[in-house]
């Protein structure tokens, strides 16, 4: 049975396209199901702005794994024993936010792999392992697992050379609301003190030869990012596209104008 993470694999593939994914914010496997039919590369589960358990990531996983797209989780926080239960649940891509250092880099990386290398619990069967009929799932899946860290401040960013050469640290990806918030413009991420910021680490990720991604709230955006060299992108949420479309749709009918989205991404 395959315990390949597809994933992983395009942030190692320089010549494939750019994979596209967006944030998964409904905490709903229908949802996600249609979205990974849609199109997506990958799908971004969020634990840590929804009110999303283990139990419903499990479910959410199920739905995803039915269609072509990855799955991400994004926990809510870099904490050993959440990172050890969506593990056993399925994960296999992990994000952890808000890593401000190397030292917290490290640990999210000892949390995602089996000793040596980590410190991951070990239990013979789980979903991870396919209930255990993946036979050899203790020896590969260190292998297997990719961990990405979330930089979310200027402080982070400033960090990130450091942060980026820790072992077992797969990849990077900027927080632009966050960020965007750290530095005194909330809600503001085209702001060009932000722009500029968001620049710079896609080139220092790249000089540590570390796959960075980001999200943005509309294709402009996103395109913009990748323009600066970002490896991975998430553009949205489920419920951002929904609505957006609603309100497109309701403007249409009454003859309103649809309300202008300001350009953020607190995802």
């Amino acid at each position: 049975m395959s315990l390949t993470n597809h994933f992983k694999v395009w942030l190692a593939e320089k010549e494939r396209a750019t994979p596209l994914g967006t944030w998964l914010m409904a905490a709903a496997p229908a949802t996600a199901e249609a979205l990974g039919y849609a199109g997506f590369d990958f799908l971004v589960v969020d634990m840590e702005h929804v009110p999303v358990e283990v139990s419903d990531v499990a479910g959410i996983l199920r739905a995803i794994g039915c269609t072509p797209a990855e799955a991400v989780v994004r926990l809510a926080w870099n904490d050993q024993v959440l990172v050890k239960r969506v593990l056993d649940a399925g994960a296999r891509t992990v994000m952890l936010p808000f890593v401000q250092t190397a030292e917290e880099a490290r640990a999210a990386a000892s949390y995602t792999r089996y000793p040596p290398q980590g410190i991951r619990g070990v239990a013979a069967v789980h979903r991870g392992s396919k209930f255990g009929s993946i036979p050899d799932y203790l020896k590969r899946a260190n292998d297997e697992i990719c961990t990405i860290v979330q930089l979310e401040t200027p402080e982070a960013i400033e960090r990130l050379p450091e942060i980026a050469a820790v072992d077992g640290i797969d990849a990077l990806f900027v927080g632009p609301g966050d960020l965007s918030a750290a530095m005194g413009h909330i809600g503001n991420i085209a702001h060009r003190e932000v722009q500029a910021l968001i620049e710079m680490a896609a080139k220092d990720a790249h000089v540590a030869g570390k796959p960075i991604g980001i999200v943005g709230p509309n294709p402009d955006m996103v395109k913009r990012f990748l323009g600066y060299g970002y490896d991975f992108a998430a553009i949205a949420s489920d419920i951002a596209m929904m609505t957006g479309r609603a309100y497109d749709w309701l403007g249409v009918l009454k003859g309103q104008a649809a309300p202008v989205a300001a350009p953020v991404a607190a995802y």
